[in-house]
C-alpha cells in the first residue's frame, strides 16, 4: 500500500513522459489558434504555457519524438499538471502548506536550487576542452581506446590481515589455480569471497587499469587495501578498440565534466576556507578545523590511494559510453 501511495505521489510531483518532445509541429500546427500564455485553468488556480515548458525542457530524453507524436506529448504532460495542481489546491486547503514538515522539505528545496544554480554558474565559464586535448588524452591512454579490452577477471576478497598478501603474492607469482589459493585460505580458517565478472576498460579505476592491461590470460595480481586483500587473476581477454573517431567527442565530454567537477570542488574549498564555521554539540569533537590543528598522536600521511570500490563509480559515470 506505501508503494501505491509512493508512486501516486511521484506521479503528480513529478509530471513527466517516457519519450522527449522535438518540437510543436505536425498538423495541428498547421492550424492558428489565439496567442496566451495560459495552458490550463484549474478552479481558482492556472498553469501557464511556461510552466508546461518548463516541465518538457526537463524531460529526459527531450527532443527524441516526431513532430507528429509532440501535441500528444504535450496534452500528456499538461494533464500530469491538472492533476498536480489538484493536489497542491486540496494541501493548501487543509493547511498543509504551514505544517513544519512541509515548510521545511520546502526550505531544503530551496537551498538545493540556490546552491546548484550557484556551482553551474560557477562550471558555465570553465573552458571546454579542444579537439587537441582530447586527441592527447587519446594518445596517452591507449588502453581505454586504441588498446581497449574486455577482461574476464576472477576474484577472491578476504580481510585485510598482517602476513597474508605475502603467500597469495607468491601463489600468484608461481602461477596456482585460484581453486588452490581458495582452498588455502580455507585451510587457514579465513573467510573470503570469490566470484568472477566481465569488465570492459572504461568498469575499471583508471589507477588501477595500467596493472591489469598488460597482463596475459592465467596471470594475476594482489591488492591490498586498507580494510581488504584483492586476489585477481586474469581469465581471458578480448580485444574491443574505440577508434578516435568514436572517442574524441565523449573525451571532450568527459574532461568537461572533470573540469566542472574540479571547479566546484575548488570553489567551495576557497569558500570554507573564507568562512566562519563552528561546529556546535555532538559534532564539535569531529570539527575539521580542531583536528587540522591538533592531529592525532602518532597520525601520518600514508600515502594510499583511494581504494578502487570508492573510484570506479566515479570512473565508469565519466567515462560511460566509451565502448
Amino acid at each position: 500500500m506505501r508503494n501505491i501511495a509512493h508512486n501516486l505521489i511521484s506521479m503528480l510531483l513529478v509530471p513527466s513522459v517516457a519519450v522527449g518532445i522535438a518540437g510543436c509541429g505536425g498538423k495541428d500546427a498547421e492550424k492558428p489558434k489565439p496567442a496566451t500564455q495560459i495552458a490550463a485553468k484549474v478552479n481558482s488556480g492556472e498553469i501557464s504555457v511556461h510552466q508546461l515548458n518548463y516541465v518538457l525542457t526537463r524531460t529526459p530524453g527531450a527532443g527524441a519524438a516526431s513532430p507528429e507524436m509532440a501535441p500528444k506529448i504535450r496534452r500528456e504532460v499538461l494533464d500530469r499538471l491538472v492533476d498536480q495542481e489538484l493536489a497542491v489546491e486540496k494541501a493548501v486547503e487543509k493547511k498543509l502548506d504551514r505544517s513544519p514538515e512541509v515548510l521545511l522539505a520546502l526550505e531544503n528545496s530551496r537551498r538545493e536550487i540556490l546552491a546548484r544554480a550557484y556551482v553551474e554558474q560557477i562550471t558555465a565559464g570553465v573552458p571546454k576542452p579542444t579537439t587537441e586535448e582530447a586527441k592527447k588524452y587519446y594518445a596517452e591512454n591507449p588502453a581505454l581506446f586504441a588498446e581497449r579490452r574486455i577482461y574476464n577477471l576472477q576474484e577472491i576478497v578476504l580481510p585485510a590481515m598482517a602476513g597474508v598478501a605475502a603467500e597469495l603474492d607468491r601463489m600468484i607469482d608461481t602461477g596456482k589455480p585460484m581453486e588452490e589459493i581458495a582452498n588455502w585460505l580455507k585451510g587457514k580458517g579465513i573467510k573470503f569471497a570469490a566470484g568472477s565478472a566481465s569488465r570492459s576498460a572504461e568498469q575499471i579505476p583508471l589507477e588501477l587499469l595500467p596493472k591489469i592491461h598488460p597482463l596475459k590470460t592465467g596471470q594475476g595480481l594482489v591488492l591490498e587495501g586498507p580494510q581488504t586483500i584483492t586476489v585477481m587473476r586474469l581469465a581471458g581477454a578480448q580485444s574491443a578498440p574505440v577508434s578516435e573517431e568514436v572517442a574524441l567527442p565523449r573525451i571532450q565530454q568527459f574532461l568537461s565534466n572533470q573540469r566542472a567537477a574540479e571547479a566546484a570542488k575548488q570553489e567551495l574549498k576557497t569558500l570554507k576556507a573564507n568562512a566562519k564555521i563552528t561546529y556546535m554539540g555532538e559534532f564539535a569533537a569531529d570539527d575539521p578545523q580542531a583536528v587540522a590543528a591538533s592531529p592525532r598522536p602518532g597520525a601520518t600521511d600514508t600515502g594510499v590511494a583511494t581504494p578502487a570500490s570508492s573510484t570506479g563509480a566515479a570512473v565508469e559515470r565519466g567515462m560511460a559510453g566509451l565502448k
